[in-house]
């Protein structure tokens, strides 16, 4: 019997997710990104798409494209096969090196912490208790494998737990009828409350998810005659109907990364115990949005 209502439970899910991500993106923003795709021989596009798919196999692009969801898959089409071509094993091998560096950096004695080991176990036992039915990206991060390091095993396990909510996140996005390009144009719509979400902003998310400016101008135009945002010359803003949309899709997004902790019964101590290895990370400055300060 859980021991654990259906409410906490997403409150604990979306804690897990906010506690987690800073250490996850590690492999998405450090200062060693560039020399990891000049030794693999990849762009910056081709070394994100590589390094997070590898997992997948040398599955065909739309397959990788379908898991990304929210990515041009012209982009995918492109960049994979030069990631298949460079070795995914080569890739997977590089990222595993790379946040070996950052992650041991970043931590300093806490790296050696016992703590560390008995937190990286129980997060993998949490993500072996996960259904990967409809969830394929962190299906394929559960099969793999990471070296024998309790920094980077800790990282392997948030990262299928991350994935494990992604996934849940996209059958949100398309129970919400939101297409791909519409799903990246709702998200950086202005909502009223600056602090209900953190946006890439049009321009970052428009190059690193290469929609081009007409292909944002049509998804923008869909939106608005669904009354889910208003067009202004330089942005988009949520309607009310927008703002009830996002935090609908929020909900069933906690809701659905719910079921993982249901036999945890101490997930939120769970939880605590990594902050302190994530705020090691945050303290960095490395990542968007934060400065580096003292430890």
């Amino acid at each position: 019997m859980s021991s654990h209502t259906d409410t906490s439970l997403s409150t604990i899910a979306r804690a897990a997710y906010t506690t987690f991500e800073p250490y996850h993106l590690t492999s998405y923003f450090n200062p060693q990104l560039k020399s990891a795709g000049e030794d693999t021989g990849l762009d910056g596009h081709a070394w994100y798409v590589g390094a997070r798919a590898a997992p997948l196999g040398e599955t065909t692009a739309s397959v990788v494209a379908a898991a990304f969801y929210n990515f041009n898959p012209a982009l995918i089409e492109r960049v994979w096969p030069l990631a298949v071509a460079a070795g995914l094993e080569t890739v997977s091998d590089r990222r595993w090196s790379m946040l070996d560096s950052v992650l041991g950096d970043a931590l300093g004695s806490l790296a050696t912490d016992a703590e560390l080991v008995e937190l990286a176990k129980r997060l993998h036992d949490v993500g072996d208790t996960a259904v990967f039915a409809g969830r394929t990206l962190s299906a394929a991060w559960h099969s793999a494998v990471a070296p024998d390091v309790p920094h980077l095993e800790l990282w392997h396990a948030i990262a299928v737990i991350r994935e494990w909510r992604g996934d849940g996140h996209l059958a949100a996005l398309i129970d919400a009828e939101l297409d791909p390009t519409e799903a990246v144009v709702f998200h950086e719509a202005v909502h009223p409350d600056p602090n209900a979400r953190k946006v890439l902003g049009k321009r970052i998310t428009q190059l690193t998810r290469q929609w081009s400016d007409d292909e944002w101008a049509a998804a923008a135009d869909r939106l608005a005659s669904r009354g889910l945002i208003t067009r202004a010359e330089k942005n988009e803003t949520l309607t009310d109907d927008g703002v009830a949309l996002d935090a609908h899709i929020e909900a069933r997004t906690d809701a659905l990364a719910s079921a993982i902790w249901r036999n945890v019964p101490d997930a939120e101590e769970l939880i605590s115990r990594v902050r302190p290895y994530v705020k090691a990370v945050i303290v960095t400055g490395i990542l968007p949005g934060t400065k580096k300060r003292e430890k």
